[in-house]
């Protein structure tokens, strides 16, 4: 896949829960815009959901719906390849490789971890201390340049930067690249949470979030519950968080004819938040109708989209084994 000489990325989530809106505008939207622009690695991160202990078909069906969803979303996989992290046997070699080259006050350091030692003090496993060293295995496997992550994964891509460097220095070779974060969009997207309160979350209630494969009845109960007014008392009123939210929501699907026309009211007093809601109801049926209708297709020929990973996998793995014979003549190991 990498022959045709564009820039390496790679990105991976982890199969904990249906995916929303959020998960489609933050991330894979821009997953499907760089598709003709980078050689792209798309992966369900399976072997990070053991730090979690899921049940086996707990486990399958959730990372066979992850694909789904992002195939659904237009992800191509003449384009890229879209694979389980856990089909690509070269990974776990290369981990324990990488392990010899992270050091322990390091890795505890490390945010997440010390976020998770609070959260779940009895679950601390060496999977979660030494997550980092894994997700440096995912990007490096492939000789990433770019890792299209948001802030609360940076400070991972960093660590990756220096245990490539650490790699390469110990070795005296320049064989990986230091991976960097960045954003295929120019504008971070933070979706609104349905409450009012926050950002649309996993972790929250889901009558807070859209999901991609919500009927649309669900989408329009949903929407017509988000929280509301009295409405403004005084021309061009600045908007409560809460109100903000309707309109943020309203200028991901909607025409930009019907937002004025809602601002407009809104700032004659004249608004009605049913007749608002409504039409974000509406707006947002139609806009994820097509991957609605997609979901439905592949969710009926499941077989299609193991085909595909399995396709995704054979991709992979052709990288991942050159780079592991790489690895393996410069540290010293016979290669068979």
């Amino acid at each position: 896949m990498a022959s045709d000489n564009k820039v390496i990325t790679v990105s991976g989530v982890r199969p904990t829960g249906r995916q929303h809106l959020g998960n489609y505008f933050g991330a894979v939207k821009n997953f499907v815009g760089m598709q003709d622009s980078y050689t792209g690695y798309f992966f369900v991160a399976d072997y990070h959901s053991l730090t979690t202990h899921p049940n086996a078909a707990d486990l399958r069906e959730k990372s066979k719906n992850i694909a789904l969803i992002y195939l659904a979303c237009g992800l191509d996989p003449d384009k890229c390849a879209l694979y389980l992290q856990s089909d690509v046997q070269q990974i776990p070699e290369l981990y324990l490789i990488f392990n010899m080259h992270a050091y322990l006050g390091e890795l505890e350091r490390e945010a997440t971890f010390k976020e998770k030692v609070r959260s779940q003090p009895n679950n601390v496993n060496a999977g979660l201390l030494t997550y980092p060293v894994l997700m440096t295995v995912d990007i490096i496997i492939h000789k990433a340049h770019k890792v299209p992550v948001g802030k609360d994964q940076q400070q991972h891509v960093e660590m990756s930067r220096d245990f490539v460097r650490r790699f390469n220095n110990f070795y005296g070779v320049n064989y990986f690249p230091e991976p960097v974060p960045f954003s295929f969009s120019d504008t971070l997207m933070n979706i609104p949470s349905l409450d009012g309160e926050g950002k649309m979350s996993k972790s929250k209630p889901e009558y807070t979030c859209i999901y991609l494969e919500d009927t649309p009845d669900q989408i329009r109960k949903k929407i017509m519950r988000m929280p509301s007014d009295s409405g403004p008392t005084e021309p061009n009123s600045a908007k409560p968080p809460f109100i903000q939210n309707i309109f943020d929501l309203m200028a991901l699907v909607s025409s930009t004819e019907t937002i004025q026309h809602f601002n407009d009211q809104y700032n004659q007093c004249n608004i009605r938040y049913g007749d608002l809601k409504k039409q974000l109801a509406e707006d947002m049926v139609a806009y994820l109708s097509p991957i609605r209708q997609k979901i439905e297709e592949l969710s009926a020929n499941e077989s299609k989209v193991y085909e595909i990973l399995g396709d995704g996998a054979s991709k992979a793995r052709a990288s991942a084994a050159q780079t592991l014979r790489d690895v393996r003549e410069i540290i010293g190991f016979k290669n068979f």
